[in-house]
């Protein structure tokens, strides 16, 4: 391999999380105007014919469906489909703007989750820093979601209570993520390739199937058309470079650069959405990073000599 290509590989990995951090702002700005459910479906169908025609490019789509766990396909699959659903609903539910960049904060407990979930998955031993770690990325969230308030748990209650649904949708997702990260390590075949470009489009059908039954008004302006364009670009590419970087970049770095996604993500918010927001978002951001970080410097210390067993987690 040149000495140019392991780079290369890198910079893939980290143009997809480039990528990934566009997303929460893109998809409140289409979900306002086509609503969340069919703003997904739009996504997603569009990421899934980018993936169907590399797949037939590839040929004999099908015998690599074949070869592919049914674990993988049922159950890394299902996760994968819940996440995105559940995402889309959680923007579309958040009453504002404003309340957007808190989900998006919640959403991002995935990566502390993922290394949680990968001690009793993956076997994975981890140091004394998983518990300040998992502690400061539970304390960034907490921070953002007592606004202007004690740092307390009824302050937090009572903040939740005022729109519970968005919040527990993106938890959930997170949590699905972090079970995915880990168990599509744990069933993947190396030598029946990824099953991304499969879950994509079965993705957009699942929304679609969605939209059928639920009663959305919208409207199809030339700006929703390309933002749905461009969101799903975003979805089929960025999978495909972060699949590049994994096997063949500089994992550590690639992985550790992934945990900054929360940072990155409320900036483009920001500037996208014309939101102004205060500093206990920004403390709470950078509460969670750091923690995620710990959190996943306290595995990777332990697992330096077996790579192989480190999780592999997407950034989103």
């Amino acid at each position: 391999m040149s000495g140019g290509r392991p780079f290369l590989s890198t910079a893939c990995g980290l143009g997809a999380i480039l990528l990934w951090s566009t997303t929460f702002a893109i998809a409140r700005s289409l979900s306002e105007q086509v609503g969340p459910v069919t703003a997904g479906a739009a996504v997603y169908l569009i990421g899934g014919l980018l993936c169907a025609f590399r797949l037939f490019a590839a040929g004999n789509p099908l015998a690599r469906l074949r070869s592919l766990p049914r674990s993988v396909v049922f159950g890394c699959g299902s996760l994968f489909v819940f996440y995105p659903v559940a995402i889309y609903l959680a923007v579309g539910l958040a009453r504002d703007r404003a309340q957007l960049l808190e989900i998006a904060l919640v959403n991002y407990l995935w990566p502390a989750l993922t290394i949680l979930f990968s001690l009793p998955i993956l076997k994975q031993r981890a140091s004394f820093w998983l518990i300040p770690g998992s502690a400061l990325s539970l304390t960034g969230v907490l921070f953002v979601m007592t606004p202007k308030a004690q740092l307390s748990w009824d302050s937090f209650c009572q903040h939740l209570q005022t729109n519970p649904a968005p919040y527990t949708l993106a938890l959930a997702a997170a949590v699905a993520w972090g079970l995915y990260s880990n168990l599509a390590r744990r069933w993947s075949n190396p030598e029946s390739g990824g099953a991304v470009e499969f879950f994509i489009p079965a993705t957009g059908l699942a929304l679609l199937a969605l939209r059928l039954l639920v009663r959305e008004s919208g409207n199809w302006t030339p700006r929703a058309l390309g933002e749905a364009a461009v969101l799903a670009g975003i979805t089929a590419i960025s999978y495909v470079l972060w699949e590049v970087a994994m096997r063949k970049g500089n994992l550590l770095l690639v992985v550790a650069s992934s945990y900054f996604t929360p940072l990155l993500s409320t900036l483009v918010s920001v500037l996208y959405l014309k939101v102004s927001p205060g500093p206990r978002l920004w403390i709470g951001s950078f509460l969670l990073v750091l923690g995620s970080l710990l959190s996943w410097r306290s595995v990777s210390e332990r697992t330096t000599a077996a790579p192989e067993t480190t999780p592999k987690p997407s950034s989103r």
